[in-house]
């Protein structure tokens, strides 16, 4: 089996990695190759170079000056993304090697370009409907289209466009490995306002507990101004850390705390973290009750910090080893590629081709 699989273009598949997004696609593609399936990857520029997978770069954008004059002109970075999704798709366009193309990306234009490559498209819904990728979805031909949403949550926000099978993301839990535990608490992710580490930091600090923080600070005026001011003796921030460093950090904190300001569809990081035996304090939404179950982590309403609070002695004292164990049945990268498998094989036919 030959997949392509059409990544984002607007971050490298490398660590440390931006997101959840980049950190899953990554795996899929190690995954998949380690599986003897061939993968062509379409990603950003300076990718891993040792992904098994092979990696076409993206011709940079060229404008004239004409072009640029234009007063119409839309910012650069946005045009740049649309010709990368277009010269991916154009050379799809080409191909009769491909067996099936896996759209892990966020952008409409592989959606609404689907139609023109002779092989199947399988696209994952990582989001909620969104107002450039729902149209494309809605015009399109589906009867050579598949959707894979990421959790039952997700798929049904989707529900009026298309219908979509469920598969839950997956972490390696070869490299998310347990840890001793410890006293500290800890908050994982970008720190970005949707996040919310901020609550993260007020929980910690009203269950006089300590927290530290570790991911990506892409909005520098959120992390100044909500971030910053509670940072002291109660609360560290340990920058932007690899796959390695995190595991260790997690390992040894006593749980994670998960505080979305918005429905996550997902919640990667708290499948990361349970793999390391640590559990779960998160707020009530989107895709989280859907893997964070009692035994492995505690709910609360999303927002309610004092709810929060008063639930963290309750989480730290949940049996580490039953947070493992629920990590390797149900959230293992293992398990998500061999559902990948199946929906691949069950929406196309794998012609013989000449030796």
């Amino acid at each position: 089996m030959h997949v392509v699989i059409i990544a984002s273009a607007n971050h490298p598949l490398r660590e440390p990695f931006a997101g959840g997004l980049e950190s899953l696609t990554w795996q899929l593609a190690r995954g998949l190759s380690q599986r003897g399936v061939e993968v062509t990857l379409f990603a950003g520029p300076d990718s891993d170079p040792m992904l098994e997978a092979r990696e076409l770069r993206i011709t940079p954008l060229e404008l004239s000056d004409t072009a640029r004059a234009d007063v119409n002109m839309p910012p650069e970075r946005w045009l740049a993304e649309h010709h990368a999704y277009l010269q991916v798709m154009l050379e799809l366009q080409h191909r009769d090697d491909v067996d099936v193309i896996h759209n892990n990306s966020l952008h409409y234009l592989p959606i609404a370009l689907g139609a023109t490559a002779s092989a199947p498209m399988l696209t994952t819904l990582h989001t909620p409907p969104t107002p450039w990728l729902e149209p494309a979805i809605r015009l399109m031909d589906q009867s050579r289209a598949r959707f894979v949403a990421v959790s039952q949550h997700t798929a049904a926000q989707w529900r009026h466009v298309a219908e979509a099978d469920v598969i839950l993301n997956g972490v390696d839990v070869q490299r998310w490995v347990p840890g001793p535990g410890g006293e500290d608490l800890v908050w994982f992710g970008r720190v970005v306002p949707e996040k919310a580490p901020h609550e993260a930091m007020q929980i910690a600090a009203a269950s006089g507990r300590r927290i530290v923080l570790a991911g990506p600070a892409p909005d520098r005026s959120y992390f100044e101004g909500a971030v910053r001011p509670l940072l002291g003796p109660g609360a560290e921030y340990a920058g932007h850390l690899g796959v390695a460093d995190l595991v260790r950090l997690v390992g040894s904190s006593a749980a994670t705390l998960v505080t979305p300001a918005w429905d996550e569809p997902y919640g990667l990081v708290a499948a990361e973290s349970l793999a390391c035996g640590t559990p779960v304090l998160a707020y009530r939404r989107g895709g989280l009750p859907e893997f964070v179950t009692p035994g492995s982590g505690v709910l609360v309403e999303g927002g309610d910090v004092l709810a929060a609070a008063q639930q963290v002695e309750q989480a730290t004292s949940l049996d580490r080893a039953t947070c493992r164990e629920h990590a390797v049945s149900h959230c293992s990268a293992e398990r998500m590629i061999d559902a990948y498998l199946d929906a691949y094989a069950a929406g196309i036919t794998i012609p013989e081709r000449a030796a």
